[in-house]
């Protein structure tokens, strides 16, 4: 008898950016021995220099992952991650959005398309998936990360969005997410506010599944120490998860230095997490995860389109003045003038290449 044939359902070719990186890695029994002809897909965001943000091509090349992956046949889950140890991914590339983006509603609106078939492609993949949280889940990165069903994370990671901070709303995920995840006052200080989440305070609100050691100091390895890690009370107040203050913070970073970054315990603790879902009905798992995630569609299916054509009028104005601030401004000021801004628009001033230019960061010279 023949061989049976498979048809290709894939879209069309595999990543050709060459900073998305796709990688089958074999799975592995309960008793640790090497499965064979059964695979976890890894896909890879390969832009470390800049905190592995997303570019156009890249978005392109996520889309084409998850959709090789969804149809391989001996794909059992995927691993979504970044390159590196000091981000997943810190969401759309400034530095395009501010050069190429900014002032350009119709391209961007071309774009965010793009970018909504991304978190739709996680959403919708055939195979369940785990987001490996290497560094920081910033902003876009956060979103995408939850788009994905796990999340498995180093515990020197953070968590957050970047939105009103630099010119944009957290629409491309977080606002129909976040509050799935944690409490609606929860995700509004966050999305608001921008203040991060350390891994600790992530895990206690729910929104990843493990937080594990990746610091190794002396051949061991210690939690975090700029965290404060263990149960403890203060004045009724449990402040588990919170970044440490004065002198115990100043001995936790230089702990840190001491240290090195080591990520092992998270890719075990992922290897684990596939090996739990090869041992179960492959139709059965996938139906499950369909099920659950209905949750999030129900919002995202809602909201994207919506949210796509404010984002894209949005490059006019405020988007197009935080993106340039980050862009040029300098490490200690990336932010526009936000006191400035309310002041010239309570006084009536229009939006206009004038104004921008007014609420930019100087540079130094």
């Amino acid at each position: 008898m023949a061989p049976f044939e498979f048809h290709d359902h894939d879209l069309g070719p595999a990543p050709s950016s060459g900073k998305v990186l796709y990688e089958l890695k074999p799975c592995h029994a309960p008793n640790g021995s090497v499965v064979e002809n059964l695979y976890a897909a890894w896909i890879v965001l390969d832009n470390p220099s800049q905190f592995n943000s997303y570019t156009t091509e890249m978005v392109k090349d996520v889309i084409l992952s998850f959709r090789k992956a969804s149809n391989a046949r001996d794909v059992v889950a995927v691993v979504f991650t970044g390159a590196g140890d000091r981000a997943f991914c810190t969401g759309g590339n400034t530095k395009e959005y501010a050069e190429y983006y900014a002032g350009r509603p119709s391209e961007y609106a071309q774009y965010m398309r793009l970018f909504n078939d991304m978190v739709t492609g996680i959403l919708q993949c055939d195979k369940p998936v785990i987001c490996r949280v290497n560094g920081m889940r910033i902003g876009g990165g956060q979103e995408i990360g939850m788009a994905c069903d796990f999340s498995v994370a180093s515990d020197l990671a953070q968590f957050g969005q970047a939105g009103p901070k630099h010119g944009s709303a957290p629409d491309g995920g977080a606002t129909d997410f976040l509050p799935l995840f944690v409490s609606v006052e929860a995700a509004m200080t966050s999305c608001t506010l921008c203040q991060p989440w350390t891994a600790y305070q992530a895990l206690r609100l729910g929104l990843i599944t493990e937080a594990l050691p990746a610091l190794n100091v002396d051949g061991k390895f210690i939690p975090n120490p700029t965290v404060i890690t263990e149960q403890w009370v203060d004045g009724g107040r449990i402040v588990f998860g919170e970044t440490k203050k004065g002198e115990a913070l100043a001995a936790g970073k230089a702990l840190m230095e001491k240290g090195k970054r080591d990520l092992s315990l998270l890719d075990k603790t992922v290897e684990k997490m596939v090996t739990s879902l090869l041992m179960t009905m492959p139709n059965c798992t996938a139906k499950t995860i369909e099920s659950i995630r209905k949750h999030k569609l129900a919002h995202w299916d809602k909201n994207r389109e919506t949210n796509r054509a404010w984002l894209a009028l949005n490059m006019m104005t405020e988007a197009n003045a935080g993106f340039r601030a980050f862009n040029e401004g300098t490490k200690e000021s990336r932010e526009a003038d936000f006191i400035a801004l309310r002041q010239k628009l309570a006084a009536g001033e229009t939006w206009g290449p004038e104004l921008i230019e007014s609420i930019l960061p100087r540079k130094r010279t």
